[in-house]
């Protein structure tokens, strides 16, 4: 496989910020290979294979909104691209408006499709987004209470 260029890392890059900024799970799959691995947290089993990443997006989706993302710093070696970045999301199960900070790793296979992401973010509330109601799901039939009890992401 020939190493990946700068500008190719940033393209995956920006190809993520499209996806998560949007919550698009279907533009979030393009991403990955069916026999991906995505682990949001590392103390955490990862999310394995397309079934699996595919629910993590699923909850993204349903539990964040207003989502920014931006790679600060990119570095590629060989095949796999490095990068610190930050980002802010409201958890619409509460409300609150977290901001992360955070650095990744993805690996590439030859057909530039993500075989591994790791990310070690880190996580801070930094206030209530007044513009959601964070008990309920808007746009679900009968506005029905998010599950407490799911699964979080991106280490909270």
């Amino acid at each position: 496989m020939q190493p990946l260029t700068h500008g190719e890392g940033q393209d995956l890059l920006e190809r993520f910020k499209q996806a998560w900024e949007r919550r698009d799970p279907d533009l979030a799959m393009e991403l990955y290979r069916e026999d991906a691995e995505h682990r949001d947290h590392p103390f955490r089993e990862p999310f394995r294979g397309a079934n699996e990443i595919r629910a993590m997006w699923n909850d993204i989706v349903l539990n964040e909104a207003h989502v920014e993302f931006d790679a600060e710093r990119t570095w590629v070696n060989g095949s796999t691209v490095l990068a610190s970045y930050h980002a802010a999301y409201t958890d619409r199960t509460t409300g609150e408006r977290v901001r992360m900070r955070g650095f990744m790793t993805i690996e590439v296979d030859g057909e530039g499709h993500v075989s591994r992401l790791r990310e070690w973010p880190t996580t801070q509330v930094v206030g209530m987004d007044t513009t959601l109601r964070p008990d309920r799901q808007p746009g679900l039939a009968g506005d029905e209470p998010i599950d407490p009890n799911r699964r979080r992401t991106h280490g909270r």
